[in-house]
């Protein structure tokens, strides 16, 4: 029998959890909130590389967080939505792959998993310009991601890893940052699932014929700010009919 019969690769920032991948710095470096907010909405909407925005913060951030200033932000600010935890279970109790794959850094979720704030998951696909040494509880793999079109890499690389077929894979993303990651995923016969999606997603996927088969969540129309109390009220839980569909658990 496969050890795993299915993947989910998901983004993080806004898509599983309203906090944003800087939060961590804007936290303890407040003054630096306006030019990691304009990074941060330039690379995900296509319009400059992540490597180029790498360069941007470094020259922005006065110092690396030390492993307590990340742990004070996430002890005051961590937070997910509602049902994210019991999703990643209800994918280990199944036999799925769980993969984090977002442009967010390493250190950040090396934390999260050393304190516990998430269930296990089986890979991590994530920014390395900023992380600390590994602890036990750390995700069985995890793979640097210096580009956004390393989602789709990283996704293919796991995915082979485990044996799992491209039709019997999941990939959620919020915003045209994962567009690359759907335009792979829909090439290779995987399912898409919008989750709080915004538009500059829709625009990627309308102007390079991809179909994003699920929409999760508020869906985010043309100037609509991000409203965190329109997205707390959706249960993540409820996706499992989606993946159960999409992998064919009821006949593996």
């Amino acid at each position: 029998m496969k050890k795993y019969v299915g993947m989910v690769s998901s983004d993080w920032s806004q898509c599983l959890s309203p906090n944003g991948p800087f939060d961590a710095f804007i936290f303890h470096y407040p003054h630096i909130k306006s030019d990691l907010e304009r990074i941060f909405r330039c690379y995900t909407a296509n319009e400059i590389s992540l490597s180029l925005a790498v360069d941007q913060i470094k020259g922005i951030v006065p110092a690396p967080l030390t492993m307590d200033q990340m742990d004070g932000y996430l002890s005051a600010n961590f937070e997910i939505y509602w049902g994210v935890d019991g999703l990643i279970r209800w994918c280990h109790d199944h036999r799925i792959v769980f993969m984090i794959n977002t442009t967010g850094f390493m250190a950040y979720f090396q934390r999260i998993f050393a304190k516990g704030l998430l269930p296990p998951i089986t890979a991590l696909s994530a920014q390395s310009m900023h992380r600390f040494n590994q602890s036990a509880r750390a995700p069985q793999e995890m793979i640097e991601l210096t580009e956004i079109e390393d989602k789709a890499t990283n996704s293919a690389a796991i995915a082979k890893m485990y044996d799992i077929s491209p039709e019997t894979m999941v990939l959620i993303g919020d915003s045209g940052g994962d567009g690359p990651h759907f335009r792979w995923g829909a090439n290779m016969g995987a399912t898409l699932v919008g989750s709080m999606t915004k538009p500059s997603l829709c625009d990627y996927c309308r102007e390079n014929g991809v179909e994003i088969h699920h929409h999760f969540g508020h869906t985010y129309a043309e100037g609509e700010g991000i409203s965190i109390d329109k997205e707390r009220i959706f249960d993540f839980r409820n996706l499992t009919t989606v993946i159960d569909k999409a992998i064919g658990l009821n006949h593996s």
